[in-house]
């Protein structure tokens, strides 16, 4: 499965059989993790086989179930760091369906138990991404036109188009999908945060970066 595979597959899991994931598995996304971090300054942590912070409270009415396993997504605070939580996280979502695995996405309805995962001094939790392997693959969300996404001046080229259509499979907070790419001259395009009552616009513009990235293909453009 290669990422464009990836992104078509890929939809938000909640519910989790209790299949352990596999060490070599871990390995490869550990793997990743650390070249993340030592490339970004990112401090994302992976927890395995950690029950409880889906387990009870207000924590169950994201209605998560048999989540044992996740990403713990820290760093400084910013907005800067909020979009390479979300660029970074998601190719690591990708990464891990690539390998079989399903994940979601979680801003709040989780509980941060001590001891699972370290912060540097500065470092805040931005929010988790849950992974193992779902009781299902999840199901996507009815897709919105292309066109309410981005701005352009003429006819917009084929990778261009390619890159929103994979932007729009990407998860965002709440399914807002509050973005738009605009297409300048000499192929640069600009990707731009909406104002949100929900919040987490700049997570998502770095998880649609992603994926527009993907789609477009990176010898395409530059963004602006």
């Amino acid at each position: 499965m290669d990422l464009k595979e990836a992104i078509q597959k890929r939809h938000s899991v909640r519910n989790y059989t209790d299949r352990p994931i596999e060490t070599a598995t871990a390995a490869i996304i550990r793997a990743e993790i650390e070249k993340i971090n030592s490339g970004t300054g990112l401090h994302i942590q992976l927890v395995l086989d950690e029950p409880k912070a889906f387990s009870s409270g207000i924590w169950k009415y994201g209605q998560f179930s048999g989540v044992k396993n996740y990403l713990v997504m820290a760093a400084r605070k910013g907005a800067d760091w909020e979009e390479k939580i979300g660029y970074f996280g998601e190719t690591l979502v990708l990464l891990a369906q690539t390998l079989g695995l399903n994940s979601c996405w979680v801003g709040l309805t989780y509980k941060k138990i001590p001891g699972t995962f370290t912060l540097s001094e500065g470092e805040v939790v931005h929010c988790v991404i849950s992974l193992g392997y779902g009781t299902t693959s999840g199901v996507q969300h009815p897709q919105r036109p292309a066109e309410n996404y981005y701005e352009a001046d003429s006819d917009v080229p084929a990778w261009f188009r390619e890159g929103v259509e994979s932007a729009l499979l990407a998860p965002t907070a709440v399914n807002q999908q509050k973005f738009k790419f605009i297409l300048k001259d000499d192929n640069k395009v600009e990707a731009k945060a909406l104002s949100s009552f929900v919040g987490y616009t700049r997570i998502d513009l770095g998880i649609v970066k992603c994926h527009f990235e993907i789609g477009a293909g990176k010898e395409n453009f530059v963004w602006a």
